[in-house]
Parts: structure tokens; C-alpha cells; sequence
């Protein structure tokens, strides 16, 4: 997503609360209380979003909606054995020290520095593992797509949030580009349907859609809610296609493109129009909702909806292996 031109975007709307999802009383219980101070610790330097969301809170005339949050420590370990996370440490940790930020040699030295924490690995694999002593510590944590690298732990994530009752929320900066939140406030009434694309090229040590593919499933999600049964793919070297049909007769589709130009984008068919998705442009709309986690400990995404896409990609890959065959979702 870097190489795209990073205007800089409207504020989205409002944060939502946390809905009825496994750690929905979580929290709820942490709504309008604020955060122990203002120091951010990373957790992961194998990713551009690590210096991109540095950047933007460190900034000298950083946006006053960022509540004062500032990155002051990051630990650099985040994938232990992706080649393409690798290479990127020591070039993201040189950019970080230039911004501020110390840097330590273990989680737990991360934690006695910082009040909030942006779990950054680009590895799902490990998110769990890392997510534990946040949670035990008490601090609220940003997890950056994917929440994990299986619907298993995805749903042990959000159980031991609700364990030490910290808030926590995992999100694509692709929920609030500009278009999807003004079909979510209403622009062409109610949803019947939506087509989106996104870039998925797969990386072996997860399923296929977890790697990038998310980020379509992402902007499905946010325009079409949750409420998905049925998953179908169809699949060639070069796309996939993903069905989803609801519970109440909606359908919804995914079109990954593994070979091809690099975009995002689609359209939301709504009962008052039709809705053309733009494209990515900037993290500023959900670092913005991240500033607002930190200072509420409300989450903008509802934990039920985070879990059934995680869902809805194992069912793809399940549909897949069973040469296109129609899956129902495992929720």
C-alpha cells in the first residue's frame, strides 16, 4: 500500500462500541474510561506499518485527534522464519530510531515502558503468543491484520481478552476508506449486496485469504455486516472468487486478483443506489481510530464480526479444497 499517493483523507465517523461478540461485555466495561497515559509500544518491526503509524504520531504537528499518543518503544521481533518479514527489520528499526523510539530486547521490557501497545508482527502465526502478556499486563492493544493465522486463534485472543478484560480490536485500514463509511451511514439506504477486489498474493505459511487477501474480506465485511453461512470459491493461478451468501439471502463476493494489477475498489448495491468503493489512500482514517481506542478503550469493530471473517477465509479455503463445493461457515 505504500507506493499509493497518501492524500490525506476525511475523518471517518465516530467509533462505534463494541457489539455482542465474544468480548463484547469486555469492552463495554472499559467504555469511557481513558488510558493510563500516553506511551505507545510496538511490537513488531517486519512491516511498513510500524514506521507509517510512528510516523504519523510522532509527527511535530501530529493531528490533535490523535489524543497526544506517542511511540516511544518498539520490540523489532515479529515473524520468525517469512523471508520478505525478515528483510524488512533492520530497515524499519533505523527509520523508528530516527523518529524517537527506543528500542528493547523483549516484550516484556516493551511493557514496563508504555501504557497502550500496537501489535504490528506481520506474522499471524505469532499474535497469540505475543497478544498473552499485553493482556496479563492490563494494556489496551491495537492487533494489526491478520488477528492470527486461524479461526482457533482468533477466538483465543479475543477469550483471553475477555479473561483480563482488556479492550482490543483488529482491523484492515481498509474498513474506513471514505466510501465504505458513507455506505455505512447510510448513503444508499440498506445493503443488499456488495462486489469488491483485492490484491491476494499467498505466502505458504498461511492460508491462502490471511496473507492479503484480508483486506478484501475486510471491506466485505464492513459493507455487508456479518451474518454469512455460505461460502463458495472458485479458483486459477492467477484470481479467485469468493462467494458469501447471508443468512437473510444477501450475497456478497471477493475477487482476488494473485497476478494482476495491484487496486482495490468495488461497488455496494444499496436499496437508494449504488455505491462505487474507492480505493485505498492513506492510514490516517484508521490510525484515527486506533488514537480513539487508546483514549476510550471502545473498539470500532464488533470481536463477532472480526471472528467470522476469519471464518469466512477457512471456509474459502475449505471450498477450495473441495474443488469449488459450497462450505457452510464454522462460527
Amino acid at each position: 500500500m505504500t507506493a499509493y499517493d497518501r492524500r490525506k483523507f476525511l475523518r471517518t465517523a465516530a467509533i462505534t462500541g463494541v457489539g455482542l461478540g465474544l468480548v463484547g461485555r469486555a469492552g463495554s466495561l472499559f467504555a469511557g474510561t481513558r488510558a493510563a497515559g500516553k506511551r505507545i509500544g510496538i511490537i513488531g518491526l517486519d512491516t511498513s506499518h510500524s514506521v507509517e503509524f510512528t510516523k504519523m504520531f510522532n509527527a511535530p504537528d501530529a493531528d490533535p485527534a490523535y489524543h497526544g499518543f506517542k511511540v516511544v518503544a518498539a520490540y523489532p521481533q515479529g515473524s520468525k522464519d517469512i523471508a520478505s518479514s525478515l528483510e524488512m527489520v533492520p530497515g524499519n528499526l533505523a527509520k523508528v530510531k530516527e523518529l524517537g523510539v527506543e528500542i528493547v530486547d523483549a516484550i516484556a521490557a516493551l511493557l514496563e515502558k508504555v501504557d497502550v501497545v500496537l501489535l504490528e508482527s506481520n506474522d499471524g502465526r505469532v499474535h497469540l503468543e505475543q497478544a498473552l502478556p499485553v493482556f496479563k499486563a492490563g494494556k489496551r492493544v491495537f492487533i494489526d491484520k491478520p488477528i492470527a493465522a486461524s479461526l482457533a486463534d482468533t477466538k483465543a485472543i479475543f477469550k483471553a481478552a475477555e479473561k483480563y478484560k482488556v479492550p482490543v480490536f483488529s482491523s484492515s485500514a481498509l474498513r474506513f476508506i471514505d466510501s465504505i463509511q458513507q455506505v455505512k451511514q447510510g448513503k444508499i439506504g440498506k445493503v443488499a449486496g456488495a462486489d469488491v477486489y483485492t490484491p491476494s498474493p499467498t505466502e505458504k505459511t498461511h492460508p491462502d485469504l490471511f496473507w492479503y487477501g484480508i483486506h478484501g474480506v475486510e471491506m466485505l465485511f464492513a459493507l455487508m455486516g456479518p451474518g454469512c453461512r455460505k461460502v463458495t470459491r472458485t479458483t486459477s493461478a492467477d484470481m479467485d472468487q469468493v462467494t458469501g451468501v447471508w443468512a437473510d439471502g444477501r450475497i456478497g463476493t471477493l475477487r482476488g486478483v494473485i497476478k494482476g494489477p495491484y487496486g482495490f475498489g468495488g461497488h455496494a448495491f444499496g436499496e437508494k443506489g449504488i455505491m462505487p468503493i474507492g480505493d485505498f489512500s492513506s492510514y490516517q482514517p484508521l490510525v484515527l481510530q486506533i488514537a480513539s481506542f487508546f483514549e476510550t478503550g471502545v473498539a470500532p469493530v464488533d470481536p463477532q464480526e472480526t471472528i467470522e471473517m476469519m471464518a469466512f477465509m477457512e471456509a474459502a479455503d475449505a471450498s477450495k479444497k473441495k474443488k469449488g463445493a459450497p462450505v457452510m461457515m464454522n462460527v
